[in-house]
Formats: structure tokens, sequence, C-alpha cells
């Protein structure tokens, strides 16, 4: 693209996908609040880590700024594409920082979990606005300028990032971002962002509050009967919120939403015809045999927030799906269960375990 990148927000994926970027040879500025990350990454560089010897490499020419010498851009070349990938309840004022250094036809991309491009939209316009999915991507900064992608490059095999306008059509700038990203693994435009935002919330929704709640990896609570049965209704609730709202659907997983809706609601409710659904999921979800559940084992970010005592998104993956269900009058009790008993777990009031999920 030959464009000046802003990474907002150099965690784990902020970090990997800046990374690959900055190493492919892009103008690449790396911003965050977390001091020492920033100042490993100026004085050792940024250590990208993974599965494959290819994936292992250690950028040293890159620029990095704390928010506090975010000023300095004022001197600088104009940003083209601000990338913001901070923790969704951080996504305005981290937008605001960086809109005034944008260029006349720069941009703000969300590369984040949740739907964030209505609150990133109220600061910088709809018409600054775009969103990018990462899908089916593990990744962990466990220290300062390290980063380590815990499951093997998709490539062929699945669409990790999927690129899209608010407004649904495919223009230029997509296209654009679409090479980017394919810097860093496959990648594609899409004309369904919405339907995509939300197939990757219910993802989300069944994954991240779980293992945060239980303290199990999602490998290890595909073996535990409670949990399992829990998610699953957490995914078939999600589902049909999303249906209600309007959106179309995109394949989640391996299945399609009408069988996470069905299998969701014959464990709520025997009997009700989605038996065939829920046999076929749950024969998926434990086959072979169970894990060994370590501690730092591809565990979702929410898990790994409760792990080193941060904040995390629940209100912003469950609890908001919970609130669209509320606007539109139907319920979502799996959701609003699950974002209480996070909530209670960061404040330190319950201890994970996989008994808040049960009965």
């Amino acid at each position: 693209m030959g464009k000046r990148i802003a990474i907002v927000g150099v965690g784990a994926l902020g970090g990997y996908v800046g990374g690959h970027l900055a190493r492919a040879g892009h103008d690449v500025t790396l911003i965050d609040f977390w001091p020492e990350n920033i100042e490993t990454i100026r004085s050792k560089g940024l250590r990208l880590d993974g599965l494959s010897e290819e994936e292992r490499f250690t950028v040293t020419d890159v620029a990095a700024l704390h928010v506090s010498d975010v000023q300095s851009l004022a001197r600088q070349a104009p940003i083209e594409v601000a990338i913001v990938a901070v923790k969704s309840y951080d996504t305005e004022w981290a937008t605001t920082m960086i809109r005034q250094y944008l260029a006349p036809n720069g941009f703000v991309v969300s590369l984040q979990n949740c739907l964030n491009e209505e609150r990133i939209a109220g600061i910088v316009g709809w018409g600054r606005t775009v969103g990018a999915i990462a899908s089916m991507i593990s990744v962990d900064m466990s220290e300062a300028g390290y980063v380590m992608r815990t499951v093997p490059k998709m490539g062929d095999r699945y669409t990790v990032f999927r690129v899209g306008e608010v407004h649904g059509r495919i223009s230029t700038r997509v296209q654009d971002l679409v090479e980017m990203f394919r810097l860093v693994d496959s990648a594609k435009a899409t004309t369904n962002l919405w339907g995509e935002r939300w197939s990757k919330l219910v993802l989300n929704g069944m994954a991240n509050g779980v293992s945060a709640a239980t303290g199990l990896s999602v490998a290890a609570g595909y073996h535990n009967d409670p949990v399992r049965r829990f998610a699953i209704r957490l995914g078939g609730e999600a589902v049909r919120v999303g249906q209600a709202l309007g959106y179309e659907l995109e394949k989640i997983g391996k299945f399609e939403p009408e069988q996470w809706a069905l299998a969701g609601e014959e464990i709520a409710s025997p009997g009700s015809g989605g038996a065939e659904a829920l046999a076929a999921i749950e024969a998926d979800q434990t086959k072979g045999s169970p894990p060994n559940d370590r501690d730092d084992v591809r565990r979702p970010s929410m898990a790994q927030d409760v792990l080193k005592g941060r904040r995390t998104e629940i209100e912003f993956i469950n609890g908001y799906i919970a609130e669209k269900a509320a606007e539109i009058g139907m319920e979502a009790p799996t959701h609003v269960r699950i974002t209480d008993l996070v909530k209670r777990v960061e404040k330190g009031e319950l201890q994970p375990s996989p008994a808040l999920l049960e009965g």
C-alpha cells in the first residue's frame, strides 16, 4: 500500500499484525499504553513466535510510541491507516487520540472483538470506519515485546482475516487492506461485515467467558459435560438474537447457525427438535482424548485477562448479546448469567471453576 500505518494497541493481536507488516517493509508505528512493552520494543525489538520456524523472528527497525509520545506525530507525515487493536472498553479514547493525526483520506480499522464500528464512527464518521475480523487465530503476549501464536497458520484451509466496509460494498481501500493482511495470514474482502461480526461474536460468546469463568481451556471445556452444554446454549441464544436483529450469519466453526440454535434449544428444552444438531456438535467437540489442560494452553483472550488480573471484555461480548436481546424483547439468560459470573470472578468474589456452570 505504501501508506503510513499506526497500530493503536500493541497487545497480542496488534503486535502480531504490526510485527508482520513491519517485517514486510510497511511504514508502521506501534502505539501502546504499557511503558515496559514500548521500551522493550525500542531496545530489543518486537519478537514474534509461532509453531513453525518461519514464524519466529524479531522486528527491530520499527517506530514505537508510548501514548505520552503520540503528540510527536504532529511533526510527521499524517497517518493514513489507523488499526485500532485495543480492548473494546478502550475504543473511544484510542480512536479520539489517533483521529487528530489522520490524513484527510485517512481511516480507522477496528481489529477487535465485539462490534465497535459504531463507537468508532461516532468519533471519526462512518466514511472513515472499516471493520476487520480476525477469526480462528490464537495469540498471546506473555511478556513485554513478545507475541506467541499458539495455533498453526491457516493459509488456504481457512480465511483468518475478513475485511469489510460498513455499507457492504467492496472498495479499493478494502482490497488494499486484504493484500496487506495476507502478509500475516489468509484474508478476504467481505460484503457482509455485520453478519461476519455477529458470527464471530457468537463464537467468542461460547468460548471467552466460559474459559474465564471455569479456568479451563476451550478444548478441556468440550470434555466437561455441563460446561460444553452451557457453551452450546450460549451459542444457540446468540444465533437467535442475531437472526432477530436481521444479520445474515455466516457458518460458525464447522456448523451452520441454525444447527447451533437448534442444539441450544434442545438442551434448554429436550425434545424440541434439535437432537440431531446437538449430537453432531457434541460428537465433533468431544472427539479424541481430553487435553492435558496446562495453564498456558490455548486460552482465549478473556481467560488470559483473568489470569493476569486484568479487566475483561465480558460486557462487550456476552453482556452485549444480552443487552441487544433485551432491546428487542428477547431473553438471553445464559448470557446474563455468564456476564455476572465473569464480573464476579474479575472482582475476586469467585474463583474460576467448572462448578460455576453446573446446575
